[in-house]
């Protein structure tokens, strides 16, 4: 059975209609206010040890093997542990860098479902897992990361704007 062109374009016209929405949601990538909050609702559930060489480094409490291989992923350089604790604009780089990565990773894995993907990117942060956090000490630090980012997530944005001259 021969088909006519132009059903050969309508099926293909459809099969295509059919797919691209699909596509689309999958590859939607995480705004920079998402991985803003996440970042920030990370540093501030981060676990203060209290001692003054606790092995961890930065606001994120970071090992230093870590810093090692992510500095080399976002900075395309190794910076070394205490390079990265004296700079925390470069620590903050960094670990958005991450997190935008992680996030987007999670968003796909939970079919974009924010609460769910928030709280795999919490699990992973502090087990290297995304799931497995249910109970004890894991589960208090994802439910704080939770928090800490629907608080942040929901603040307004502030634009600044040049002020305003006053003509009298």
């Amino acid at each position: 059975m021969k088909k006519s062109p132009i059903a050969f374009i309508c099926s293909g016209i459809i099969i295509s209609l059919g797919i691209l929405p699909s596509l689309a949601q999958a590859k939607q990538p995480v705004s920079d206010t998402q991985v803003a909050a996440m970042v920030e609702a990370l540093r501030l559930a981060a676990p203060k040890t209290k001692k003054r060489n606790d092995g961890y480094y930065s606001d994120w409490q970071v090992k230093p093997e870590t810093i090692k291989g992510w500095t080399k992923t976002c900075l395309k350089k190794e910076l070394t542990p205490t390079q990265f604790e004296n700079d925390p604009k470069i620590a903050r780089q960094v670990i958005s860098c991450i997190t935008n990565r992680e996030l987007n990773k999670q968003f796909t894995a939970t079919k974009n479902n924010e609460n769910s993907a928030v709280r795999g990117v919490a699990c992973w942060w502090m087990t290297g897992n995304y799931t497995g956090c249910n109970q004890g000490f894991t589960a208090d630090y994802v439910q704080k990361v939770v928090r800490f980012y629907k608080q942040e997530i929901s603040k307004p944005t502030t634009t600044t704007s040049p002020p305003q001259k006053h003509i009298n």
